[in-house]
């Protein structure tokens, strides 16, 4: 009888509690239905851009034949899942360099180049030909499955056409300095951003303290705008989580890592992604009165951050529309995402700042954002006078 007094009694002080409750219950479910968003319950899909330079031939019979549009069909149309769900998303590319922003973008794991006497080769296995050219990120997980199953389907086909030795090779070219990275080199952009995102532990629990320790109700009295309270601790967060860019950062490379591009644009990128993690501290500041509750909330937040960003896992799927050539993502309203790409670019494939304009401005805008949201919100729920 002891254990059901117990029993009831902790029933009734969870009760209580029902923000905590909440989240312990919802998370996975959440978390099911953003999955099931984002790549539409379906297996995933990966994105393969052909250039098909093959010039084709007419054969004995006046047909027209052309081996590379074969290649583009069978990878569209015939690798798919038992379900018959393709397992790629094939699209035709004009020229290389557009591909290979689109690979560096990460809109694309694999990029498939085919030779201008590709059938020529095939009808006459004597004629010297270029090879099949596969490139990709060697860095990117989705690279290594993509390019297993190109080159699986490829293999096929020849071997369909010739019945004999290949007379066209396909070979791998990585991109960028991608082929250099060691493994610990592959995850230290992750951790970087892990080292901003766990400022929204930091900053959302320092906003709740001066509510516990009313400090906002003698605040009232003076007039004191939720901009000046929230812009004086945002920039003190600001800065720590910058100093923990950087302590990150030195660590890596006091421990061999190496950047292939220039090391201040990689600090740049994870001190303008602070400012984002500090709007998402406050947003998470406005819906909870205790440092309990914000660090339920602020774990709920970094999880969401760390599954849908591409932090540590590749993202793909989610596409909304395609502008300027960018192809934008629902997931993309998440600021770190950005800060992954940018990462990854400079740090893996060498790029330097003027690759990466367009997600140091998606950071500013988006960080930007936060921050009026969290001010608007934090006035409304915690200043308001009563």
């Amino acid at each position: 009888m002891k254990m059901v007094s117990v029993l009831v009694k902790s029933l009734r002080e969870q009760r209580r509690d029902l923000l905590s409750l909440v989240l312990t219950l919802a998370t996975a479910p959440f978390f099911v239905f953003i999955y099931w968003l984002f790549f539409g319950g379906g297996s995933t899909s990966y994105a393969v851009l052909v250039i098909n330079q093959d010039r084709g031939l007419t054969t004995e019979t006046g047909t027209t034949w052309n081996a590379g549009d074969d290649v583009f069909n069978i990878l569209k149309d015939t690798v798919t899942y038992e379900n018959g769900q393709p397992m790629l998303r094939v699209k035709r590319a004009e020229n290389r360099a557009d591909a290979e922003r689109r690979l560096k973008n990460r809109d694309a794991a694999l990029l498939v180049i085919i030779p201008p006497d590709f059938s020529q080769a095939l009808a006459d296995p004597g004629t010297p030909s270029g090879s099949v050219i596969l490139v990709g990120d060697r860095t990117n997980t989705y690279y290594t499955v993509t390019s297993m199953i190109a080159q699986a389907a490829l293999t096929s086909y020849l071997d369909s056409v010739t019945r004999q030795t290949r007379p066209v090779q396909v070979v791998e070219e990585a991109l960028g300095g991608s082929s250099a990275r060691t493994e610990f080199e592959l995850y230290v952009p992750g951790l970087m951003i892990l080292a901003v995102l766990m400022l929204i532990y930091q900053a959302a629990m320092v906003v709740v303290r001066e509510i516990e320790a009313g400090t906002l109700d003698r605040l009232r009295i003076t007039r004191l705008s939720a901009f000046d309270l929230l812009g004086g601790i945002s920039l003190s967060q600001v800065f720590i989580g910058v100093a923990a860019v950087v302590l990150t950062f030195l660590t890596a490379l006091a421990l061999d890592f190496h950047s292939a591009g220039p090391v201040w644009v990689a600090i740049l990128v994870g001190s303008v992604t602070t400012f984002s993690a500090m709007g998402i501290a406050l947003i998470v500041a406005c819906f909870v009165r205790t440092t309990y509750q914000a660090f339920m909330v602020s774990t709920f937040v970094l999880f969401l951050m760390m599954f849908f960003t591409g932090t540590f896992m590749p993202m793909t799927g989610g596409e909304l529309f395609t502008l300027g050539g960018h192809t934008f993502r629902i997931y993309e309203v998440l600021a770190p995402t950005h800060a992954v790409v940018a990462l990854n670019k400079v740090l893996t494939l060498g790029e330097s700042l003027g690759a990466i304009r367009f997600e140091l401005a998606a950071l500013l805008v988006l960080s930007g954002l936060y921050f009026a949201g969290g001010v608007w919100l934090f006035q409304r729920t915690h200043l308001r006078q009563g």
